[in-house]
């Protein structure tokens, strides 16, 4: 507000009303503020500070003016209403803590699902569960939910990036390789910036699914490759060495052929002759449209 000296007669900044068109009304000055702005109806700003605690009657309000902290009074309750009120509050502090709580636990209870199920796929079904009757409880809870832990651990060791940067710093030395491997040898034109050419990205999902499904891909690449080891223990270890090497055989030249496309990527010059053209085309028609 612009005025500074005080009115003569009472003026509402909210609803704009004079003391002379509402005498009935309670006023009400909570803050440092004068002239126009120093008045306002109590209704008026009960209903303006309801619009700023948005529901948290317990929130502080100051002055939009002058920054005083309104001074809020409320009436005294009786014992039951005060003590249902610190109850309320009580729990509003602790459904958090409550909250993050039952979440740990379904996590944990959950990983300790998955990693009896993994032992039993590992292991076998008949011998998984003999192993864990026998096995002590505390560590079977201790043990179980270490497995996914692990195997997501696992996942996030990308040594096939590893493999590809040696490709790439040796290539020049590999050149009997190159009937093998096409590229492989070859001077590059240029160097590629790093991460410009690989859309493998760490994916937080991608790498818990994978993690999560790989003792069952292990299971069953160990049925189809070794089905003549007895022991489903080793079939089972048998089949993910062997899913962990051809997967990441496959993932090193797909990233190798990605650094080679960008590598020799080439940039055409611009068509001047075709642009010619197609000006004096469109001049053409431009002109057959005017006759």
């Amino acid at each position: 507000m612009a005025c500074v000296d005080e009115p003569p007669e009472k003026h509402c900044w909210v609803c704009f009303a004079t003391e002379k068109e509402d005498r009935a009304a309670e006023w009400v000055s909570p803050c440092r503020c004068k002239g126009c702005t120093k008045w306002i109806h109590q209704a008026c700003l009960q209903r303006w500070l309801d619009e700023k605690q948005k529901g948290n009657s317990s929130g502080t309000v100051s002055c939009p003016q002058c920054g005083t902290e309104y001074r809020i009074v409320f009436p005294k309750m009786g014992p039951l209403v005060y003590f249902l009120q610190q109850v309320d509050r009580a729990l509003s502090r602790a459904s958090p803590f409550a909250a993050a709580g039952v979440v740990v636990g379904t996590v944990y209870w959950s990983a300790v699902t998955y990693g009896a199920v993994t032992v039993m796929q590992v292991v076998g079904h008949k011998k998984g569960l003999d192993v864990m009757e026998h096995a002590d409880p505390l560590f079977l809870l201790m043990g179980l939910p270490t497995i996914p832990v692990m195997l997501v651990l696992g996942k996030m060791i990308r040594w096939e990036d590893y493999v590809v940067r040696l490709w790439q710093q040796h290539s020049s030395k590999l050149q009997i390789f190159s009937g093998l491997v096409p590229g492989m040898g070859r001077p590059l034109a240029r160097a590629p910036a790093e991460g410009s050419y690989g859309g493998d990205h760490l994916s937080v999902s991608r790498t818990l699914c994978g993690a999560l499904v790989f003792p069952s891909v292990a299971n069953l690449v160990g049925r189809l490759l070794f089905r003549r080891v007895t022991s489903n223990l080793q079939r089972t270890i048998l089949g993910g060495i062997a899913f962990v090497v051809i997967k990441g055989v496959l993932k090193v030249y797909f990233k190798q052929q990605q650094y080679l496309v960008q590598a020799n990527r080439h940039i055409l010059n611009y068509p001047e002759r075709e642009a010619r053209a197609d000006g004096v085309a469109e001049d053409d028609n431009d002109d057959s449209d005017n006759e």
